[in-house]
């Protein structure tokens, strides 16, 4: 699985490994040297040119090392962005549905502190076991070339530290993926106290959010701790069997020279080689290690990329000046947002005209926001056809689909910018003199003209530097310069003052004369100006009509005009 991440850069990678092989060739041929250097005092040889050689094969070793390990370190980093990019991309894709049922704190986790483990997998593990494991063989063939019964004595141990390390080994996998699943919560606790501060202080809540923040970091702590001790025994157990190689085979190849079955010369070189292998057994055993921690993040990171998410489609142009409106069509629509919840929508049908202004009314859960939602393709009917121009919407590419629509969310959410991204968040192409028509459209006009540097103004994380009619006013206009040929206008007026909510509700029905708009309102001003009313009820369409008609024949719309708008009837 990590392969597949690793698979784009794998001749840099190889680079690097065929570097760090080089840099582990000039460190093999040291004992060699070292041999030849004691037989030439020995003999009272001339040690000129051994010392020189050393003397190369020291620098070559430290200039190759530098190298290689420059390379793998920025393949290393290369790996961890192509990751995030493909991960952000994906989560910017996921559907709705997979959104309802992730912690967002979890899912940014998996996008930064776990794409943060590629970095060390990619060179301690993969190219650390393999040039690694390629030094350590290549270390033990020189041992017996020098000495087998040496040789085999060091075996031994290894055998028996290579045994302990794999008992070891699959509870570092197990711990380190519970110290990311903590993060994760951790993540998602402190997503969930920041996304609603103002509530939480208000409720004098601080302290509890913060006792679940804080047991969410302790469970993470624990967690590594216990990956952080697996992996030092792992380490250690390489380092000690190392330890124990060279009293071994001092002892052993003391005892070898003195009944003179190999010289000084032979032992002092065997007991580098035994040095030497310090380094590739504790690289293949970190690199080991270093795979179980990868491979719990990687398993998060798959984990994320498996949420259902929407087909990759290139962006879609948006309508231009005078595009026809567009008809929407329900057919017996049935929903339900989980599989455990109760339906939303039983078999809702209606037909809506192009051009013109449909209301939706109802009491609270009636389905009317869902319907905006089933529109807009956040979620797909469980039965029953959306159809948008007679086209099912589940036929449109969905950048076609939602280019021909604007919508203005009951909320209205403003992102963390400057007031001209958001207002160009939907079509970042207009003009100055369209920007300033719907401007002057939606009453923004003062607004910016008070604001310190007017439409390039941050206006704060989620807008918290507007006013909450400020907020909706500006997602209208963000509707608005789209184009759209169909708007979706949910509570769209609701935080705005008498004269505003007059001067939009003209805008609205200005539009509505060439483009076909559906709005969801509680306030009876707004109702009794659209072309058509439904009437919704426990996710049914109990009627269609004028207003006249409707509290004439419909007791429930009769009972909201009466009772639920915020406006008498006039």
């Amino acid at each position: 699985m990590l392969l597949g991440y690793a698979r784009p850069y794998r001749w840099v990678l190889l680079l690097g490994a065929v570097l760090s092989l080089l840099t582990g060739a000039a460190g093999l041929a040291l004992p060699l040297v070292a041999r030849q250097l004691i037989e030439n005092l020995s003999a009272d040889r001339a040690i000129t040119g051994a010392l020189i050689l050393m003397s190369v094969l020291v620098v070559t070793n430290a200039v190759l090392g530098a190298l290689g390990s420059y390379v793998l370190q920025r393949t290393a980093e290369s790996v961890v962005l192509s990751v995030r990019r493909a991960l952000a991309s994906y989560l910017l894709r996921l559907r709705i549905t997979a959104l309802d049922r992730s912690e967002p704190g979890d899912l940014m986790a998996r996008i930064t502190s776990d794409t943060t483990l590629l970095r060390a997998v990619t060179t301690d593990s993969l190219v650390g076991f393999g040039t690694g494991g390629l030094t350590l063989l290549a270390t033990l063939l020189m041992m017996g070339i020098v000495d087998l019964p040496l040789l085999g004595v060091t075996l031994g141990v290894i055998v028996l530290a290579a045994t302990v390390v794999g008992v070891i080994v699959p509870r570092i996998n197990k711990a380190s993926k519970q110290a990311q699943e903590s993060v994760g919560l951790m993540g998602a606790a402190l997503e969930r106290v920041l996304g609603a501060l103002r509530t939480v202080k208000a409720s004098g809540a601080e302290h509890r959010e913060e006792q679940a923040v804080h047991a969410a970091a302790h469970e993470s702590w624990r967690q590594s701790v216990r990956a952080a001790l697996w992996s030092a025994l792992a380490g250690n157990t390489a380092g000690l069997s190392m330890q124990v190689a060279f009293i071994t085979v001092l002892g052993f190849g003391g005892a070898r020279v003195a009944t003179g079955a190999i010289d000084i010369g032979t032992l002092v070189a065997f007991l580098l080689y035994v040095f030497y292998l310090m380094a590739p057994i504790q690289q293949v055993v970190a690199a080991i290690t270093q795979y179980q921690v990868g491979a719990a993040a990687v398993a998060r990171i798959q984990e994320a990329e498996r949420l259902p998410a929407e087909p990759a489609f290139p962006a879609a142009p948006l309508p231009g000046p005078g595009a026809e409106p567009a008809s929407v069509t329900f057919e017996d629509v049935r929903f339900r947002y989980a599989e455990d919840l109760e339906p939303v929508h039983h078999g809702v049908t209606f037909t809506v005209p192009p051009r013109g202004m449909t209301a939706f009314v109802g009491p609270s859960g009636a389905g009317k926001t869902t319907v905006f939602s089933l529109i807009e393709r956040f979620y797909d009917p469980t039965g029953g056809r959306v159809l948008v121009d007679g086209t099912d919407v589940q036929d449109w590419e969905i950048p076609r689909l939602r280019a021909a629509i604007g919508y203005v969310e009951q909320d209205a959410p403003v992102l963390s910018g400057s007031l001209r991204d958001n207002l160009l968040l939907g079509a970042p192409d207009a003009g100055e003199d369209r920007l300033r028509e719907i401007l002057e459209t939606t009453r923004l006009t003062g607004l910016v003209a008070q604001l310190p540097l007017g439409l390039d103004t941050l206006v704060g994380h989620r807008g918290t530097k507007l006013s909450g009619g400020e907020r909706q006013r500006v997602a209208i206009a963000r509707a608005l310069l789209r184009r759209p040929r169909l708007l979706l206008l949910d509570e769209a007026t609701s935080q705005l003052d008498a004269v505003n909510e007059a001067a939009l509700r003209d805008t609205v029905a200005e539009a509505a004369r060439h483009t076909t708009v559906l709005v969801v309102a509680h306030r009876l001003s707004t109702v009794t100006m659209a072309d058509r009313i439904v009437v919704m009820d426990a996710g049914t369409v109990k009627a269609v009509g004028t207003h006249g008609e409707l509290v004439a024949s419909d007791s429930l719309y009769a009972e909201l005009a009466a009772t639920q708008f915020l406006s008498s009837v006039e």
